[in-house]
């Protein structure tokens, strides 16, 4: 059999492979490039903030989430191109954020009640996942990170239990099962008990760090001590607790002995007073932050109750709110609010009282009295 002489195929051969080579090569330049990943809750100076001047400003927005695309994470040219051709993947959001916490990290957790899922943020990552037990939740309502078993806790109104989730998101055991009838606020404390606001039962219940029952506080009623409805909890560093007495229009404040010290607001339509109280927090000066979901707004009062700063309306803009329900505020003083009906959680940072010698109520919009109805001092 005659064969070509190779000599006469080899150029041939050789010049055919030059282009794609330099293609690829182009290519490859090209793929080296990537898009950084974007800047996210960093607000400048020109940032919203409250209140407006010539008072110091006590708090600045930062920004919101509502999807994993608002982590920015950056992107390969390859990631680039394919987004490119074929579209960028959905968004993956919230259908009804009502509460929000940190793990004292880079982790913000979503408890959606109407998605029945946790979402999990991570801002140093820029990843996004869900976290759920097994058999689904019911009603997702709260959560809070209890850092002395460094697991989160979520509160599930109608499997009337607290889910706990380690650090990789395995469900790892339901609190309160059987004890409880309707979970929605949670607050565990730095020696790992938990403190669970259950709606139904008029009451705050204090469970040990396995779920079993240490106590109760409280029952239906309007005097002090006892409760009607109610929804949220927070504690602060002197391990005092604070109940948002929902239906009694007012805020509650126990101290580490569980005795209740003193209220805060009560029903009307002025600032100050509430029409519907749900999350509440308090920042690293000892303010307590209350988000009203009837006035689409929160309000900051001095410990003592005295009123400093309400900020917010309904719309959706920055410190706009439409149905707010739970707050967080985190160690580096970024306040998180879940923003119910905007399908978002916004954040602003605490930037300090605004004064010298501590809290004088001189921003915003103050009564100069305690909103418990007492004039001055504690009540």
């Amino acid at each position: 059999m005659n064969h070509p002489p190779t000599s006469r195929f080899m150029p041939a051969r050789s010049s055919a492979w030059l282009l794609p080579a330099g293609a690829l090569a182009s290519i490859a330049v090209l793929s080296s490039c990537s898009s950084p990943a974007g800047r996210i809750l960093e607000a400048g100076d020109a940032a919203p903030s409250w209140p407006a001047p010539p008072d110091p400003a006590r708090l600045r927005f930062l920004g919101e989430i509502s999807t994993d695309k608002d982590l920015k994470p950056s992107k390969s040219f390859l990631e680039s191109l394919g987004a490119g051709l074929f579209g960028e993947d959905a968004a993956k959001g919230m259908t009804s954020p009502m509460g929000v916490c940190t793990d004292g990290g880079s982790k913000v957790f979503v408890a959606d009640s109407n998605g029945q899922t946790v979402h999990v943020f991570d801002l140093e990552s820029r990843r996004y996942g869900r976290w759920e037990p097994p058999e689904k939740f019911g009603l997702p309502v709260a959560l809070a990170w209890d850092g002395a078993g460094s697991r989160l806790l979520v509160s599930d109104s109608v499997a009337a239990c607290v889910y706990a989730f380690d650090a990789s998101g395995a469900m790892t055991a339901r609190l309160g099962a059987g004890a409880l009838k309707r979970p929605a606020g949670i607050a565990p404390d730095a020696g790992g008990r938990v403190y669970v606001a259950d709606v139904a039962a008029h009451q705050v219940i204090l469970l040990d760090g396995a779920g079993a029952e240490i106590t109760r506080l409280g029952e239906r009623g309007t005097e002090l001590g006892t409760f009607n409805y109610p929804t949220n909890l927070a504690l602060d560093r002197q391990g005092r607790l604070y109940v948002s007495d929902t239906l009694n229009f007012r805020v509650q404040v126990f101290g580490a002995d569980l005795k209740p010290i003193r209220q805060i607001g009560r029903q009307g339509d002025l600032p100050g007073y509430f029409a519907q109280p749900k999350g509440v927090a308090v920042d690293p000066d000892g303010h307590v932050y209350v988000v009203d979901a009837q006035f689409e707004a929160v309000q900051l009062f001095s410990p003592e109750g005295q009123l400093l700063l309400s900020v917010g309306r309904e719309g959706r803009g920055p410190g706009e709110f439409w149905l707010p329900a739970g707050i967080h505020i985190d160690a580096k003083g970024r306040v998180w609010i879940a923003d119910s009906y905007n399908q978002r959680v916004q954040v602003f940072q605490y930037l300090g009282d605004g004064t010298d010698g501590g809290t004088d109520g001189r921003a915003g919009a103050s009564t100069g009295a305690n909103m418990d109805g007492s004039e001055g001092g504690r009540p």
